[in-house]
């Protein structure tokens, strides 16, 4: 090596493994990623990888959304507040409300800027485009999200065309709720996949917000955010969906999952959790989240639902994704 010559980069260590994919009885992939685990203290009970690493949280931002619409003054509860906070499956009813949202502000669903897409639950996309529907702006599974934020931008006279952009009063309000419930500054500011401004923040972050919230103070916004979600989760997810089981199952208990295979989960005592899978793979979450809950003492007949992936070999059961840790 000559003097000119730079000294070669360090390689990260690879994340651990997670879960594998175990068909036929034999191993044929892995799922990496990271993982922390809170007592009901607060304090860091366990960890895998890197959970101090910033990721973008994905939809696991939303009650933290949902808190910061509610700062800026628009009043929701109940079902609404539960939609202002989903990643909704498109069934009916959840597009119903939608539309009612809308026009209690004088909005339409021309008004939203998300993507046109078909409900995210693949029943619910069966039927739609059987009876004749194409892709829709309101069936985007974020579109609750961008009702309430379009109608407190109605509320306050601030300009709803503009409404995603980063800096959009609205969305400084929800990078500094971000940031408060987490403990710790936004790492970066991306564009998510319903178009929203997207915060990143660490794993350990996330699972600190989700503890806040359920701990937060009666009446409160975060308070507000988790008493709806726990009270009205099929309007959270849907009624095929892990979120609404867990939800419905473990009194008391906020869970919600992000795309690229994030989830974070509070229970009411403050134990709570946060993990990433690192390639973004969804059949991974149920197994490393039941295993997760498991570790956190949770004894519910929801955690087995919840963590059955089945592989499927032409009709027949031949293996499963499984979580290792």
């Amino acid at each position: 090596m000559t003097s000119t010559d730079a000294a070669p980069a360090a390689i990260a260590p690879a994340p651990p493994v997670l879960a594998e994919v175990v068909r036929s009885g034999f191993t044929e992939g892995h799922h990496r990623g990271s993982l922390v685990l809170l007592a009901a203290d607060g304090s860091v009970e366990r960890t895998l990888g890197d959970p101090g690493a910033p990721v973008f949280p994905r939809s696991s931002n939303k009650p933290m959304q949902a808190a910061a619409i509610l700062r800026a003054g628009l009043e929701l509860s109940g079902e609404r507040l539960a939609l202002a906070a989903a990643s909704h499956s498109g069934e009916p009813f959840h597009l119903d409300l939608v539309r009612k949202m809308l026009a209690e502000h004088g909005l339409s669903p021309d008004d939203l800027q998300t993507p046109p897409d078909l409900p995210l639950d693949p029943v619910a996309a069966e039927a739609y485009l059987a009876a004749g529907n194409v892709r829709e702006r309101i069936t985007m599974n974020c579109s609750g999200k961008h009702a309430a934020m379009l109608a407190v931008c109605v509320r306050n006279g601030w300009d709803t065309a503009s409404y995603l952009d980063p800096a959009h009063p609205l969305q400084q309000l929800v990078g500094q709720v971000v940031a408060e419930a987490a403990g710790e500054p936004v790492a970066a500011v991306g564009a998510d996949g319903c178009g929203a401004p997207l915060m990143a923040i660490g794993l350990t972050g996330l699972a600190r917000a989700f503890r806040s919230f359920v701990l937060a103070e009666p009446g409160s916004a975060e308070r507000r955010v988790a008493d709806a979600m726990r009270a009205h989760p099929e309007y959270v997810a849907g009624t095929r969906r892990p979120d609404t089981w867990l939800m419905s199952d473990v009194p008391g208990t906020l869970s919600k999952m992000g795309a690229e295979a994030v989830q974070a989960v509070a229970l009411a005592d403050g134990r709570a959790l946060a993990f990433k899978i690192d390639d973004g793979a969804t059949r991974a979450l149920g197994p490393v989240l039941a295993r997760a809950l498991e570790l956190l003492g949770v004894d519910a007949p929801v955690v087995a639902r919840i963590g059955r992936s089945p592989l499927l070999g032409g009709a027949a059961e031949v293996g499963e994704i499984r979580a290792v840790f």
